[in-house]
């Protein structure tokens, strides 16, 4: 590893370094070889990718990056992929590689629709998201099903895909010789986690349930989105997310109707205007 401290990441045990970047709050992680780097995301654009690759410069300027994970399809952790080294080999679950076109033509077209800043998230400029407008894909190179390894050569990292939650294709990523785990959207902490429009509310509580199984009490867990926790966050946030899945299937059975679910209970442990769309997933699964 050349260089002594990084300008921008911070290490968070052997050789496994993260950063926050302000666009949308990505949390980006960086796994070191002794001869090669491995990428978890790429942040939400060309020019962002280009920035992250400039400073993993900074503390690795010697090693290649080899390696990239997607953790799912959305652009705020794919759209980078396009700045990566041609020689790169980007790995997703499956499910996320089908999915990222037409995820990424979703963002494309509410842009087109809103193309100014977000007044409450100043970082998010007009600029901003013309560049992720403007972004071209790179699918990933490789794909699996459930479980993958790649080898980095003096240590090596597991793919895991625990099940459907947050989208189809969640994977995290593990490294066992460090006990840190990047989970992805399937855990968020600087905010109430993202129920979209494909979201699987209903079986992320059993998703997380795996996801807790691959840690222990000294495990690192990188969230997609705000600073690293611990085994009892995930276990707290599962709970939660459980709640939400358990007052869905209630107000459901019930026959109370989808428009009328968000207002029929005060139990929702997170914001209820952010929960539109997972209640709405959630009655369409119900069928």
């Amino acid at each position: 590893m050349a260089g002594s401290s990084p300008k921008r990441f911070s290490e968070i045990a052997d050789r496994v370094f993260i950063e926050r970047y302000p666009e949308w709050d990505v949390t980006v992680g960086a796994v070191l070889s002794s001869d090669a780097i491995l990428l978890v995301d790429t942040r939400a654009s060309a020019q962002q990718g280009r920035d992250l690759i400039d400073d993993v410069r900074r503390f690795a300027s010697a090693l290649p990056i080899r390696w990239v994970v997607n953790t799912h399809q959305h652009f705020d952790h794919t759209f980078g992929n396009i700045a990566m080294p041609k020689e790169a080999v980007i790995s997703a679950q499956v499910n996320a590689a089908a999915g990222l076109e037409a995820s990424a033509a979703r963002i494309k077209r509410l842009i087109a629709e809103t193309p100014e800043g977000d007044p409450d998230a100043p970082e998010i400029t007009t600029e901003v998201l013309a560049d992720v407008a403007g972004t071209t894909l790179r699918l990933p190179d490789r794909t699996f099903e459930s479980v993958s390894t790649i080898d980095l050569g003096d240590r090596y990292v597991e793919l895991v895909h625990p099940g459907r939650g947050h989208t189809d294709g969640d994977l995290v990523v593990r490294v066992p010789d460090a006990d840190v785990l990047f989970a992805g959207d399937l855990v968020e902490q600087s905010g109430p986690p993202g129920f979209g429009s494909d979201c699987w509310p209903l079986e992320w509580p059993g998703t997380l349930d795996i996801v807790g199984g691959l840690l222990t009490g000294a495990s690192i867990v990188v969230p997609g989105h705000g600073k690293p926790v611990d085994q009892q966050f995930v276990q707290d946030f599962r709970e939660d997310i459980s709640t939400v899945a358990q007052l869905i299937r209630s107000l459901h059975s019930q026959g109370i109707p989808v428009g009328e679910a968000i207002r029929s209970s005060d139990a929702w442990p997170f914001p209820p205007q952010r929960l539109a769309d997972g209640v709405a997933r959630g009655y369409e699964q119900l069928g």
